[in-house]
């Protein structure tokens, strides 16, 4: 469900850096798999299984490019996605290095738009990442239609309160009234950050660039009891 859009912004930013430059479709793959599949599946309607299906093709056709040709692949999540599971293992985080790892998806946005002025301002005329890439609406791409936002709050928010919660150790009550949030936003975007620890265990070496990265910097046990309780829910009398 790649758009034209990201294959166009893809290609452009390819020539725009000097690098290789491929298409490989994942169709006939992907295909193959659901039909290996089918008979398992009967009676049950398409949802994340089959979008994952998307991504672990992908990881697969990038983990054979980098035995072939003895290249290290690079795996795109950033601390926002990582932080809330939006990642597939062995899918997108299939790889050697994450190099967005612990930086925020508003971040990736900034530096994108420096490194567009300063390439400008060294001469380099017209911007090397498209603006187009900076200003869409992101998408994991995995079926028609689909945004970030489907399920997140935007990113200007998720990445205050992920911020507040990972880095500064804050609870939902305390980043709700800080951030003046729903307390019930900020609760489920915690509860998603707890629940992935699992692929965050699993994931790729990443760069530390904040005060505390994922991996040494905060490593949470997998399976734990504890849920962060909220003021308005504990009892008077407890």
């Amino acid at each position: 469900y790649s758009s034209e859009g990201s294959v166009r912004d893809a290609r452009e930013l390819a020539e725009n850096l000097g690098i290789a430059f491929e298409t490989i479709p994942i169709t006939e793959v992907f295909n193959a798999y659901r039909a290996g599949l089918a008979e398992s599946f009967r009676g049950r309607a398409e949802d994340a299984t089959e979008e994952n299906l998307q991504a672990r093709v992908r990881g697969n056709l990038l983990m054979a490019l980098s035995n072939k040709f003895g290249a290290l692949t690079l795996t795109t999540g950033n601390k926002s996605e990582l932080s809330v599971g939006y990642c597939t293992l062995y899918g997108d985080m299939a790889g050697g290095l994450a190099m967005l790892s612990d930086v925020p998806k508003t971040m990736v946005y900034a530096l994108a738009e420096q490194i567009n002025v300063m390439h400008a301002e060294g001469g380099g005329g017209r911007e090397v990442i498209p603006r187009a890439s900076i200003v869409k609406p992101p998408s994991a791409e995995l079926r028609p239609g689909q945004t970030d936002q489907d399920t997140l709050p935007p990113y200007e928010a998720l990445d205050r309160i992920l911020r507040d919660y990972v880095e500064e150790m804050m609870s939902p009550d305390e980043i709700a009234e800080k951030e003046r949030l729903p307390l019930k936003t900020v609760e489920d975007i915690a509860l998603k950050v707890d629940h992935n620890e699992y692929k965050r265990q699993q994931a790729a070496l990443g760069l530390k660039i904040t005060s505390k990265a994922f991996g040494i910097g905060r490593k949470f046990p997998i399976a734990q009891a504890y849920r962060p309780r909220s003021r308005a829910r504990v009892p008077a009398d407890s």
